[in-house]
């Protein structure tokens, strides 16, 4: 029992040195050093998140629409201030929400519920990456029907999803609208990552990463700047979602997409545009 409590108290001697290391760069000591460990750990993910939100969304698009206009999107493609704002407003909103579920995930880490481990070097590091390939599967999958079902079940657009998809053409699209969501709805769409918990054995450090990496991932793909790296689910593949609200749902890869018949390649898209605008000629 004694060997169990040691080893749950690195989870929570790691949380603390994140809390610390955030919140005594960003407030005076006196605003969070009284607070209780889980509220600290809750306000260390809501202030790292929104500057990761606004930092990675300003300098993506200073680089587009600014440093590199009309190279990857022509100006009539690029969204309006007033678009980025309402956005950002969105976000904003949800934020405090977003960060809530870390938080907790966090906490049920350090009480032991999960499978997740402290060090690399209990297990090895082949074993890591096949944890971390199994983790990222589950994930996908796991998004994947999530985002599709709040689509294929009305009730659940109406009030939740359709928040985020008033932006449906390229030029409302941003990186700044990768978050902007109702709060549920980006709860339920990162639910995945703390079930895996509960299943896969994943590094307690890289789960955290992860969970981050999921504000710069969403920032990209809605950019509408088709990567084409295959397999990724880049942002030519999530534009296509965002107008024709029937394809596309996957996350990090196309592969969910493929193997359930809702994938719609970005190519294909833009030749039947050139066959539409022959015939219309």
């Amino acid at each position: 029992m004694a060997a169990d409590n040691a080893y749950l108290m690195q989870f929570v001697d790691e949380t603390s040195f994140y809390n610390r290391i955030v919140l005594s760069h960003l407030l005076p000591a006196n605003l969070w050093d009284p607070l209780p460990h889980f509220l600290q750990t809750w306000l260390r993910n809501y202030l790292a998140g929104t500057l990761l939100y606004f930092i990675s969304g300003f300098l993506w698009c200073f680089y587009i629409y600014y440093l590199k206009i009309n190279v990857y999107l022509p100006k009539d493609a690029i969204p309006t201030i007033k678009a980025m704002r309402l956005q950002m407003f969105v976000a904003m909103k949800a934020m405090p929400w977003y960060t809530l579920l870390p938080t907790v995930s966090e906490s049920m880490i350090e009480r032991g519920w999960t499978k997740c481990f402290a060090s690399i070097g209990e297990f090895g590091w082949i074993l890591y990456f096949v944890y971390i390939a199994i983790y990222l599967v589950f994930v996908e999958f796991g998004i994947y029907w999530m985002h599709r079902e709040l689509h294929d079940i009305k009730p659940l657009y109406k009030y939740l999803h359709a928040t985020h998809h008033i932006y449906n053409k390229q030029n409302t699209l941003s990186p700044f609208a990768g978050l902007a969501f109702h709060p549920v709805d980006g709860i339920l769409q990162a639910v995945p990552h703390v079930i895996a918990l509960f299943i896969v054995p994943i590094h307690f450090t890289t789960h955290i990463g992860l969970l981050f990496m999921e504000a710069i991932w969403t920032a990209n793909i809605h950019d509408c700047i088709h990567g084409n790296i295959w397999p990724v689910m880049g942002a030519g593949y999530h534009t296509i979602h965002h107008t024709t609200y029937k394809h596309n749902y996957g996350h990090y890869t196309i592969w969910m997409d493929w193997m359930f018949g809702s994938l719609k390649d970005p190519r294909l898209e833009e030749d039947d545009n050139k066959d539409s605008s022959k015939k219309a000629e």
